[in-house]
């Protein structure tokens, strides 16, 4: 549309999650939606509001959630019609969880598990692997540049979520070995 700012790619390319306050901000259903939302291009609380079938007011609240912990940003500022319109990004077109915290991991993933429950098809894999350091490292990159090479299709193609999580399993605790 004529009247849309152009479109430009976040500041940075990875994010890095690992305050607090960005745990608790991923942690919200709506929240992941609209990042979700704002993974293509800035949108307004308006047009977020009509994309997600949301309240203005539950969007501009979340927004300013996202926008605090810093997973978010205000991209463009327009005057229209007597009025400021404002364009939201992600700050980031990746997020990276380097140092995961119990809480803070268990409600992102629990929204992300909302978003595959309402979600018509589903890809989900869980298999552990006896890896040395360096096979870890090297399949991690491999998932990762799998991801990050994957060519989009169109707007008119539904959007997709990946969520790439590899670690090691811990050691059981209190356990005695018998002989």
């Amino acid at each position: 549309m004529p009247d849309e700012p152009a479109y430009s790619p976040p500041p940075q390319d990875v994010l890095e999650i690992g305050a607090p306050e960005q745990f608790a901000a991923l942690a919200h259903p709506l929240r992941q939606r609209l990042l979700f939302a704002l993974g293509h291009r800035p949108a307004t609380v308006r047009q977020l509001a009509a994309q997600l079938d949301a309240k203005k007011g539950n969007v501009a609240h979340h927004l300013k959630v996202l926008r605090e912990a810093g997973i978010v940003h205000i991209a463009e500022t327009r005057h229209v019609r007597g009025g400021t319109e404002q364009y939201f990004q992600r700050t980031a077109r990746h997020m990276l969880v380097a140092e995961p915290q119990a809480a803070g991991t268990a409600a992102m993933l629990a929204a992300f598990a909302h978003e595959l429950d309402r979600s018509p098809a589903e890809t989900l894999r869980l298999r552990h692997l006896r890896l040395s350091p360096a096979q870890a490292e090297a399949l991690g990159e491999t998932l990762t540049n799998l991801v990050d090479e994957t060519e989009e299709g169109g707007e008119d193609e539904p959007l997709h979520g990946v969520l790439v999580a590899l670690y090691q399993q811990a050691p059981p605790t209190g356990t005695t070995s018998s002989a």
